[in-house]
């Protein structure tokens, strides 16, 4: 890999098969951020295989060691501020983070979400949104504070709840989605188009009044 110091130094968190840090691995080389460490809370994961095999240090933090979440999360943040991490990323990592941590990266952390936040924090959002009879599903790509999948969201997703489609079908399309979008917005983080401030969301130093949508987001790319 070549270094660049000019490139943000950024870590992922994950916590399995790491799809999406396979995703923000392979558009590393024109992006403005370089992996610099990626952390499992969970032994033997195909995540962190994906990350050695693209030369990244990798670093096995089990939880089940720890004998409380705060002592945890201290760990996570000595092993990040180590290696001079500016913004994290979450990358289906399967942990409720503390206030401290939250607050020691507030405006430097990321987290991808299978909703169309408000709708449907925490898990089984496919599910949820099948029950619902919702017409409509996605993603929200946000800023992460303190409240659970609560912080200001950047960019959404959308796709169309088909009369035929399931659990599985959606998390297909979810997943296709976020493996585009999910690099995009680390960049953006990386290169200062997006910031936080006063729990609301700056881009290209305009307030966002509402997240941005990725299909417009690719037609501005272009």
């Amino acid at each position: 890999m070549t270094k660049n110091s000019n490139k943000m130094p950024i870590a992922v968190l994950i916590s399995g098969n790491g799809s999406n840090l396979q995703a923000l691995i392979d558009a590393q080389p024109t992006a403005n951020y370089e992996i610099k460490l990626v952390i499992s809370n969970r032994p033997s994961v195909k995540g962190i295989e994906r990350a050695q095999n693209a030369g990244i240090s990798t670093l096995v933090l089990d939880h089940k060691a720890y004998d409380s979440r705060e002592a945890f999360d201290l760990a996570m943040i000595e092993a990040l501020d180590s290696k001079h991490i500016k913004a994290v990323i979450l990358a289906g990592f399967m942990r409720i983070l503390t206030p401290e941590f939250t607050s020691h990266f507030l405006g430097r952390m990321l987290n991808i979400h299978p909703s169309l936040l408000p709708k449907y924090p925490g898990l089984d959002t496919h599910q949820k949104a099948l029950d619902a009879g919702d017409k409509e599903h996605g993603l929200s790509i946000h800023f992460v504070t303190a409240e659970l999948d609560g912080g200001p969201v950047i960019l959404q997703a959308k796709v169309s709840v088909d009369a035929n489609d399931n659990v599985e079908s959606l998390k297909q399309k979810i997943h296709a989605l976020e493996h585009q979008a999910y690099p995009l917005v680390a960049d953006w983080l990386a290169s200062s188009k997006v910031e936080l401030k006063d729990n609301q969301v700056w881009f290209n130093n305009h307030l966002l009044k509402s997240p941005i949508d990725f299909d417009q987001a690719l037609v501005n790319k272009s």
